[in-house]
């Protein structure tokens, strides 16, 4: 991700076990660079129990964009893996 986009913001989900929150940050990994568009970036790690997902952009319609997508791929990334028991 450059580090010369004009508008940014980490958005921090904290679970209840590093396990957890490794299982939700490697369902993400894939993710990352492939749904990049022209004006916005993001990055995700974790540390400990909690997964950061760091979103960039060049105007706030694609920051907010951006938000909209990872907040839901990370809603995604947490059911999938409470359906298979891997809480």
């Amino acid at each position: 991700m450059t580090a010369s986009r004009a508008h940014e913001t980490v958005l921090s989900f904290a679970y209840p076990s590093e396990r957890r929150a490794r299982l939700v940050a490697d369902a993400l990994a894939p993710e990352v660079g492939e749904i990049d568009g022209a004006r916005s970036a993001a990055t995700v790690s974790r540390d400990g129990d909690a997964v950061r997902v760091r979103v960039a952009a060049d105007d706030l319609v694609a920051l907010r964009a951006g938000i909209n997508s990872w907040s839901r791929l990370v809603e995604v990334a947490e059911r999938v893996g409470t359906r298979r028991g891997r809480e």
